[in-house]
């Protein structure tokens, strides 16, 4: 009898470790999913902004330290990796684009172009799908964490390995601003 009771006590132990493992797995899979989504958009983000830089250099010849900032903002941001990295890089690109779209706004037959404004609509809906993205993602993340560090699957995630991931944040005031596309 005793056998049987230290057998089930052993069976009960296994399942319950593979179903800490499973939801672990699936937690860490969701983070990936989300960064995924966040990866897309943010590519996305990155091929409107050429288009813009060359629709704004048209009519504002002069600003070329602005380009230069939006296009090293940009070339840093797509070569950033990890969401704490391409955060801060995100931040800076964000920063530069409000210096773009504020010279934009010297410039009356810029902001009448109709490609001009095509981009800007573009831009913001990319910006808003953004935002969404780094709420899924942010959302994966919190759940992950709270498995990794609450007790007792905070035990056998150290033993297997897992991890906290890092979140996706916007820091700093002038970043937490929307990119302005509006005129």
């Amino acid at each position: 009898m005793i056998n049987y009771i230290i057998l089930a006590i052993i069976v009960v132990l296994v399942l319950y470790i593979i179903g800490v493992f499973n939801g672990l797995v699936r937690a860490r899979n969701r983070v990936k999913e989300a960064w995924s989504d966040i990866d897309v958009q943010l590519k996305r983000r990155y091929d409107l902004i050429p288009n813009l830089v060359e629709t704004v250099k048209g009519y504002a010849i002069h600003e070329s330290g602005v380009f230069e900032r939006v296009t090293a903002a940009r070339s840093a941001a797509m070569n950033a990796h990890g969401p704490t990295q391409k955060a801060e890089a995100e931040n800076v690109l964000s920063g530069a684009l409000k210096s773009l779209f504020a010279v934009s706004e010297a410039y009356p037959t810029l902001r009448a172009s109709e490609n001009f404004a095509k981009l800007q609509d573009e831009l913001s809906d990319t910006e808003n799908k953004i935002q969404a993205a780094r709420r899924f993602y942010n959302t994966n993340v919190l759940e992950l964490n709270n498995k990794v560090e609450t007790f007792p699957t905070n035990i056998f995630a150290g033993i297997l390995h897992f991890s906290k991931e890092n979140f996706f944040e916007v820091v700093g005031e002038v970043e937490r601003a929307p990119v302005a596309v509006k005129f």
